[in-house]
């Protein structure tokens, strides 16, 4: 019989799935060469990580650096992902995701999860970050949101920004065509804001957000030291000005970082 779990529920989270998982990240991890630094800097208690997305469906420098702190820090350290209520929905995403942390992305699950001590991983830009243009490969592209910020006011809690390059080189997307996704009822229905037209393995040129072959690049990934804010509670998280000028701030620190490990390369 084939699971189903709640996605709203904080108790879904299964240790054994990610030590069954580690052989599989190891793999790919020999085969980018990946690079995972900075574990030692996550501090102890509740904290929210903010990515950049990379690699269209293929989001595996997220397995990297989780897994490394899995290894090294153990579950109180790994985050929950909060995730479109759709494809968490949808098997067998949600018989793979929901296991290993998944929940529904809301400000009341983050809320639940925090309460319980529990760290959470949000990546601001979503679609749009993931299927950015090859010309945007090295870039940050949170595409003005700022929800996440409202959300580390709100509930008082740090923002660890984790900055990853590579992942965004195992394929080449040529053109986002965001006005194309607006036209598309599918994807509107989604809230998919971009609808790629990439060269990848073994298509040739790829049409929309499929599952490829992965180019073997390189792929680093840092987590950076946490960041505090001067404010917090409901009255900062209201302060619009003030969550644009945080979540602007963070943007420019994940950025910072992946300049660095480009020219280091």
């Amino acid at each position: 019989m084939i699971p189903r779990y709640d996605i709203d529920a904080t108790s879904n989270r299964d240790p054994a799935r990610f030590e069954q998982l580690l052989p599989w990240v190891d793999v790919l991890r020999r085969y980018h060469r990946a690079e995972v630094s900075g574990v030692e800097r996550i501090p102890t208690g509740p904290a929210l990580y903010v990515g950049n997305h990379n690699g269209a469906l293929y989001s595996v420098d997220s397995f990297f650096w989780v897994s490394e702190i899995f290894r090294r820090r153990g579950m109180v350290d790994v985050p929950f992902g909060l995730g479109h209520s759709l494809p968490l929905s949808m098997p067998p995403l949600h018989q793979f995701l929901i296991p290993l942390g998944a929940i529904r992305a809301c400000h009341e699950n983050a809320h639940k999860l925090f309460a319980e001590g529990h760290k959470a991983l949000v990546y601001p830009g979503g679609d749009e970050d993931a299927m950015r243009p090859w010309r945007l490969r090295n870039r940050v592209r949170f595409a003005g949101r700022a929800g996440f910020m409202r959300l580390a006011l709100r509930e008082g809690v740090p923002v660890i920004p984790v900055a990853a390059t590579g992942a965004h080189s195992t394929l080449m997307i040529l053109h986002d065509f965001p006005r194309l996704a607006q036209r598309l009822p599918l994807l509107k229905k989604l809230r998919i804001k971009v609808f790629p037209v990439s060269l990848a393995l073994p298509w040739g040129v790829m049409l929309g957000p499929l599952p490829y072959i992965p180019w073997p690049s390189k792929i680093r990934v840092q987590i950076l030291e946490p960041m505090r804010f001067a404010r917090s509670g409901d009255e900062a998280a209201a302060d619009e000005a003030y969550v644009r000028q945080c979540a602007d701030e963070v943007e420019a620190t994940i950025q910072r970082a992946m300049n660095a490990m480009r020219d280091a390369d």
